[in-house]
């Protein structure tokens, strides 16, 4: 024990020390944006921040600590390197996302690597060299760290390949049509940008070798039924470039008759997109019902003075919108999120409280309920659309437990 204790501690050594490198490499231009007012000049880059700003889903997945965004943060790397002629670099950081982080980059680490063969940007020995020796050297560290942590022989991202892609069961977490890409996630993801980028394609040649491999890795990932946004999350910076880079054109040539017109359209595009995500981060704030639900129980029972073991059992659900291990408190707190408990079966489990999406459960006494998002309404007037909130998760109390018939709860009526 003790020397896993050690083991831990360099290894948190070593993520310090890694993120303090990849810190100072991006203040020293490696950061995408200033490879992009170096290729393509100071308004693209403007139009670049402008449009990102204005896209709630990149902003929201930005903060989530999910594998995705991890290798999100390299392949924003590689581009810059990409931007910067760099060939190797921009290889070295697909390989280390692929490798390490998400094994479904290797469908853009591809694209990428034809694309800059094709163009003679690196042979192909220097590219094999390159990619097989760093991809050596990841994929030993992380079967070394994560096989010391999970007590077993791992490399994570094969399980994940092997579970997604031959076994084709991320299929179980639901489906979508092969267009869905293109007709939902992207247009909803990009607002304004997205007719924007289909427009770069006509209007600047040089953006077909950045634009080709990315829209194929999209294309290709299309193929697999499981598809979610986060997937595809690293496709959105060059899509933006080329959004802001028609939005540039736009600009410059805006005294002219007809570009004026366009460039009215355009910005009242944008402000109706900064108008949508403002609304999408209003409702995405009232998405964790279950969160505030746990929350607020831990408050209202912290008050009273009683040594009991508190069990909570939380459904999926709640588990699903807000809950999560950080809002977890010591013992006496227990927690459980069991699966598969009828409503019948609560009473005979000896839970204290239930986090749970149903209103009434036998053996136990609804104590108060936390509303959540549910749709939102046009209307004439300021501000012209409301959200709507509705009853969203339930907080039960069993009723053979004394503290709990004895204090005063607001109910759920």
């Amino acid at each position: 024990m003790k020397s896993l204790s050690k083991f831990r501690e360099a290894v948190d050594y070593i993520y310090h020390v890694a993120c303090s490198f990849c810190y100072q490499s991006i203040e020293k231009a490696t950061f995408i944006s200033k490879q992009i007012r170096r290729k393509f000049g100071y308004h693209v880059e403007a139009f670049f921040v402008i449009l990102t700003s204005a896209q709630f889903h990149l902003l929201f997945y930005s903060t989530r600590p999910l594998p995705n965004i991890f290798a999100f943060c390299l392949v924003t790397l590689a581009y810059s390197s990409w931007f910067r002629g760099d060939a190797l670099s921009t290889l070295k950081c697909l390989t280390i996302a692929t490798a390490v982080f998400r094994c479904d980059t290797v469908l853009l680490f591809g694209t990428i690597g034809i694309s800059l063969l094709l163009s003679k940007s690196v042979s192909m020995k220097e590219a094999i060299k390159c990619c097989i020796s760093t991809a050596f050297l990841c994929i030993g560290l992380t079967i070394l760290v994560d096989t010391i942590m999970w007590g077993r022989v791992l490399w994570p991202e094969l399980e994940v390949f092997w579970f997604n892609s031959v076994l084709n069961r991320s299929s179980e977490w639901g489906t979508h049509a092969f267009h869905w890409y293109f007709t939902s996630a992207l247009p909803r993801s990009l607002l304004v940008a997205y007719p924007l980028f289909m427009l770069a394609l006509l209007l600047d040649r040089r953006l077909w070798q950045y634009i080709v491999p990315v829209f194929s890795f999209v294309l290709i990932y299309s193929k697999l039924p499981h598809k979610e946004l986060r997937f595809i999350i690293g496709a959105v910076p060059i899509f933006n470039v080329a959004a802001a880079i028609t939005a540039s054109r736009v600009y410059n040539n805006r005294k002219k008759t007809l570009w004026r017109w366009l460039y009215i359209g355009m910005l009242v595009s944008i402000l109706i997109s900064l108008g949508c995500s403002i609304v999408t981060f209003m409702a995405s704030y009232e998405n964790y019902p279950g969160g505030y639900a746990l929350k607020a129980l831990h408050q209202s029972v912290g008050t009273t003075n009683t040594t009991m073991d508190r069990r909570v059992h939380i459904d999926s659900f709640a588990a699903m919108n807000g809950v999560s291990r950080f809002l977890e408190n010591n013992p006496p707190w227990r927690y459980s999120k069991e699966e598969g408990i009828t409503l019948a079966e609560y009473h005979t489990r000896n839970f204290t409280y239930l986090l749970s999406e149903h209103s009434k459960i036998d053996g136990f006494q609804c104590l108060f309920f936390v509303d959540g998002f549910s749709k939102a309404r046009l209307r004439i007037g300021f501000p012209p659309i409301i959200l709507l909130r509705e009853p969203k998760v339930f907080v039960h109390g069993n009723i053979g437990h004394e503290d709990i018939a004895l204090s005063n709860w607001p109910g759920c009526l």
